[in-house]
């Protein structure tokens, strides 16, 4: 099957003639000597080759062309998206999509009453403390599908504590945004590795505490709909900020 001519409006109607991750336009205008030159692609979010990215053997061959799994991109992003496929999970790239249609609906349509993309705190879904994170399988509970990051630490005082914090953070961001994609085995791993960058922070004296929030998104032409956040906090062992509590008497 190929993209058909209805499908083609849709995406271009939906993404406001812009590339969904840089946002810029992919028609170039004419030149006194040339024609109009079209810079962007359709991309598809699951491939429907099995050597392709994100290809899934699930997802039926009539749906591989509908616009749900099209994405408008420019050339230099259909590239990156499909040469990162891991980074560019099938669930990021929905994200990716949903949020760009959002924003063009609220910017380009000029409807009145259009609500602003947000996404919104809620007292049900914010967390009362952190806790402290003793493995990395507590870690990766905490990272595990996050849609965005909430990170902290104590002040340093020395450069390898800012290398160590800094390549811990970014570690832990990496994990979270791939994590969606993993299977078992490479949760195992990705657990057993978080679990060594805790013991590496433990050593250098520093807990890592953290929690999950889930704040919603909402607005646009979408109904609200979850936005997990993972919290992350490594604080120095002696800050008294520090809720000690002892459990040794419960039941």
């Amino acid at each position: 099957m190929a993209i058909s001519d209805k499908t083609r409006k849709i995406l271009w109607g939906r993404s406001g003639n812009r590339c969904a991750i840089c946002r810029n336009e992919l028609v170039v205008d004419a030149t006194p000597d040339d024609d109009d030159s079209v810079i962007g692609e359709e991309c598809h979010i699951v491939s429907g080759k099995p050597t392709g990215p994100r290809y899934s053997p699930g997802m039926a061959p009539d749906q591989l062309d509908e616009p749900d799994n099209l994405l408008l991109l420019c050339r230099i992003h259909h590239k990156v998206v499909d040469d990162q496929f891991t980074t560019y999970s099938v669930e990021k790239l929905r994200g990716i999509r949903h949020a760009h249609e959002a924003w063009i609906s609220m910017t380009l349509s000029g409807k009145a009453g259009q609500q602003q993309v947000r996404v919104k705190r809620t007292q049900k879904g914010t967390p009362d403390n952190l806790v402290r994170l003793l493995s990395g399988r507590d870690l990766f509970a905490v990272l595990n599908g996050a849609c965005g990051y909430d990170f902290d630490n104590d002040d340093l005082n020395t450069q390898h504590e800012v290398d160590l914090i800094s390549a811990f953070c970014q570690e832990c961001q990496d994990y979270g945004d791939i994590s969606s994609d993993f299977e078992v085995g490479q949760q195992v791993t990705a657990a057993f590795r978080l679990g060594e960058l805790i013991r590496e922070l433990e050593e250098a004296g520093f807990w890592v505490f953290g929690a999950r929030e889930i704040r919603v998104i909402e607005g646009g032409k979408n109904p609200p709909s979850p936005f997990p956040i993972a919290i992350v906090r490594v604080l120095r062992r002696d800050n008294p900020q520090i809720i000690k509590v002892d459990l040794s008497g419960a039941t």
